[in-house]
């Protein structure tokens, strides 16, 4: 059995109090169009349906012409996939500037960098820019389950799939948008060279990354490479957490991490199998949990900030959540035991950090722990419950 239950994301209820037209940016199937359209829009164009793309391509201008015949009932517009036609980009301006109380604009777009390219106005000081990821826990509630998040990832559209068949879904979203409308979106000439670099970024995600190495295991250029893999993040198929940067940078590794954004298409990537995490990689996959709900709820939470920490040495902490002037120092273990031998590097480097308020080891086990010196032993539940919602 599988739910078929719209699930309410944290974003709709900043959107359904607003009056300030959206822009509503997020990878293929992660729900932006099931967000926007529960906003109630009078007006809806559809520019993936062939003949809606077609029609507002060669005469932008008709949708001006419509709004102007539009009664009074039509408020609220909502143009899906935008980066499709930059151009009517140019006619919501023209709309907010002549009528700004008149229509409320809902768009949506799967990349800001097609959006870029095409010369769009991005509409700045006029439209609010909001990011939709797949599903954080507490948008799941009752549904949630870690270990099928850890195989399947939270993609909405594949968490209500039937379990026979999220596996042949995964793979077809992961090898038919990220490696072909990806792919394409780079504009790219070596198609393997490109294929060959997304598979070894799906196995370095939620590592630091060292691309002059992925150059040369995917045999690709240097500024190849790069372009390839600022695309992904343009498209918010991947993201940075960038190093930090304090106090004595000369001690301290100054490459990001890179992750996919979803472990079920890193998984599928990877040609791992999908009905359960495999045991050996459960503490990258939740580390993976953990750096996926800090880096969705950026919009709860605009304050907050997130970083890795590396000193060349080799002292590690999983992440550092720097919250206005404080600093929360996280470690993520896959286990629900844990003894303070093992938390060396934590506190070493907690020791070479001024400003940190929490820190903090989420484990697997039922109940908080302290630890000494200071260390909280959360268990996952207990701390995505802290989280802002």
């Amino acid at each position: 059995m599988y739910s078929t239950h719209v699930y309410e994301r944290l974003l709709a209820r900043r959107l359904e109090g607003g009056h300030k037209s959206v822009l509503l940016l997020g990878p293929r199937q992660v729900g932006k169009s099931t967000l926007l359209r529960a906003l109630g829009p009078e007006l809806v164009l559809d520019l993936s349906a062939p003949s809606t793309f077609r029609a507002y391509l060669s005469r932008p201008e008709r949708l001006e012409e419509e709004l102007a015949a539009a009664p009074p009932r039509v408020r609220t517009v909502l143009i899906d996939e935008v980066q499709r036609v930059p151009a009517l980009l140019d006619v919501v301006q023209a709309q907010l500037d002549a009528q700004p109380r008149r229509f409320r604009f809902l768009l949506s777009g799967s990349s800001a960098r097609k959006l870029r390219r095409g010369q769009a106005n991005l509409l700045p000081g006029r439209i609010h820019a909001h990011r939709l990821h797949p599903l954080l826990a507490c948008e799941l509630g009752d549904d949630f389950a870690l270990d099928r998040a850890l195989a399947h990832g939270t993609l909405p559209g594949i968490w209500a799939e039937p379990s026979g068949e999220r596996e042949l879904t995964l793979r077809s979203y992961a090898d038919t948008y990220v490696r072909e409308e990806i792919q394409a979106e780079a504009l790219v000439r070596d198609v393997g060279g490109f294929s060959r670099l997304l598979d070894h970024v799906a196995a370095a995600s939620g590592r630091i990354l060292n691309l002059s190495a992925l150059c040369e295991d995917a045999g690709v250029r240097y500024e190849t490479a790069r372009r390839y893999l600022d695309v992904l993040v343009d498209t918010l198929v991947a993201f940075r957490v960038p190093a930090w940067s304090g106090s004595d940078r000369a001690g301290l590794v100054a490459h990001p991490k890179l992750f996919l954004f979803d472990l079920g298409v890193r998984n599928a990537l990877l040609r791992r199998p999908l009905d359960a995490p495999l045991h050996d990689e459960r503490g990258l996959l939740l580390e993976h949990f953990v750096a996926f709900e800090l880096h969705r709820r950026s919009d709860a939470w605009p304050e907050s900030r997130l970083f890795h920490y590396r000193t060349r040495g080799g002292a590690e902490v999983d992440f550092l959540l720097e919250i206005g002037r404080e600093i929360w120092a996280i470690e993520v273990k896959a286990s629900r035991d844990l003894a303070a031998r093992g938390l060396t590097g934590l506190k070493a480097a907690v020791g070479n950090l001024r400003g940190v308020k929490r820190s903090i080891v989420i484990f697997l086990g039922p109940r908080r722990l302290r630890l000494g010196d200071g260390v909280e032993a959360i268990p996952l539940k207990d701390f995505l419950d802290e989280l802002p919602a």
